[in-house]
């Protein structure tokens, strides 16, 4: 594989940066559902958030294929490094965040993830060999989730706080010698600034040579987001695909962030460190899935092999809607890790191997916003009164199964129609 130093700079940099905004992704949610005990508001920002993303998926795309992607990761993290260290520095100076202030850094990890991750795809995609695609995948995979487990066992301390006596993570109890006492929002909100302008200085020390030089298509902002568009169109079957695979990733989004939670709270009576553990359960089967899945499905047919991935986690939704069981809900996350990060690593290895280089990044960015819509969907369906009282929050689980039942109907009618 060439470029290897380039990839190793590029997987360090996201591993540091995407610790300490998988602690905050998840002390956003739980600061709203437990500490101000303001749920609704987060919801409603949540569907006006994910609705801007819809506009900005779609611009994010012609930058990634117009612009240097090493020069993207460097300016998105200057941006969210220094605006996210003013409101930790707002914190410390008046000892109180503003939910307004809370909710901007939430907005601002949102944006950032629409355009870091496809532009990390896009990044890899130009300097790895098409050979290595799902190697790459694979790696990619496996790296973040490794990141978001250690991201999910120290949510739980930081969210939680320790005493001398035990503390329990992942259902596991462990004897400490020592207290950790719960941070502050002001604290997790500066370790993310940091991590931020640590990635800076690792992606500045990035130096490769592309294996694929596709054409950079100049013009107008509309001129280059119509190439996108006009090619999806004129070849149908990739657009199917593209976006029914999504759907899992749509659902899982707004699980992690509005379901899972209150589900959590309410449904389970349980306390955050049993809600950072689910994203430790989750990330372990996603490191199983990113070292097995490629290994041992490559060689069947993409489209049977998401399909199968779909219909096992839909029916650990299911479960989640009638059970409360803890064990049963570790394993579930577990499931939801293998599944999601199997669906992905398929699917992204699939698209690269079909869409140029010079078009990834807006191709993306269609399959991108129909997803956010999607997503828009859900989450005004979850903010509803209904799922608001007592335990009915169980009850998103089992229309994210129907959702993801009805997906896997529709992927193997696409899958015959293109076989017929």
């Amino acid at each position: 594989m060439k470029n290897k130093q380039a990839i190793t700079l590029l997987f360090i940099s996201n591993i540091i940066s995407g610790f300490a905004q998988g602690i905050s992704m998840m002390a956003i949610p739980w600061y709203f559902v437990d500490v101000v005990a303001r749920p609704s508001i987060f919801a409603y920002f949540y569907l006006i958030i994910t609705f801007l993303t819809l506009f900005w998926g779609l611009y994010a795309g012609t930058i990634i294929d117009r612009y240097s992607r090493k020069k993207v990761f460097i300016y998105t993290n200057l941006v969210c490094g220094s605006v996210i260290a003013l409101v930790s520095y707002y914190g410390f100076r008046f000892d109180n965040v503003p939910d307004f202030f809370v909710l901007l850094v939430f907005g601002l990890t949102i944006f950032n993830y629409n355009i870091h991750y496809p532009n990390l795809y896009a990044f890899g995609q130009e300097i790895t060999e098409k050979k290595n695609y799902g190697k790459l995948n694979s790696y990619i995979e496996v790296q973040g989730q490794v990141t978001s487990m250690f991201a999910g066992a120290f949510a739980a301390i930081l969210l939680s706080g320790t005493s001398s006596e035990s503390f329990s993570i992942a259902g596991i109890h462990i004897s400490l010698p020592f207290t950790i006492e719960a941070w502050s929002i002001q604290k997790v909100f500066l370790m993310d600034a940091v991590t931020y302008f640590i990635g800076i200085a690792l992606f500045l020390l990035i130096k490769y040579t592309p294996i694929v030089k596709d054409e950079i298509h100049l013009g107008s902002l509309f001129s280059r987001l119509k190439l996108g568009f006009k090619y999806l169109k004129s070849n149908p079957s990739i657009f199917a695909f593209g976006t029914l695979s999504y759907m899992l990733f749509a659902f899982t989004i707004v699980e992690i962030h509005m379901l899972l939670p209150s589900y959590v709270e309410r449904f389970m009576n349980e306390s955050a460190n049993v809600y950072a553990s689910a994203e430790v359960y989750y990330s372990i089967g996603a490191i199983l899935s990113g070292v097995l899945v490629y290994r041992f499905l490559s060689k069947y047919n993409d489209y049977l092999s998401i399909v199968s991935l779909m219909f096992i986690v839909s029916i650990a939704f299911i479960c989640m809607s009638f059970s409360d069981n803890i064990i049963l809900f570790f394993t579930a996350n577990l499931i939801l890790g293998i599944t999601n990060a199997g669906v992905r690593i398929l699917r992204t290895t699939y698209l690269f191997s079909n869409i140029p280089n010079n078009l990834i990044g807006r191709a993306s960015s269609v399959f991108s916003s129909i997803n956010v819509t999607i997503r828009m969907i859900l989450i005004f369906i979850f903010s509803m009164p209904f799922f608001l009282i007592e335990d009915n929050i169980r009850w998103g689980y089992f229309a994210g199964a129907s959702l993801i039942l009805i997906t896997v109907s529709l992927l193997l009618y696409c899958y015959k129609k293109e076989k017929s």
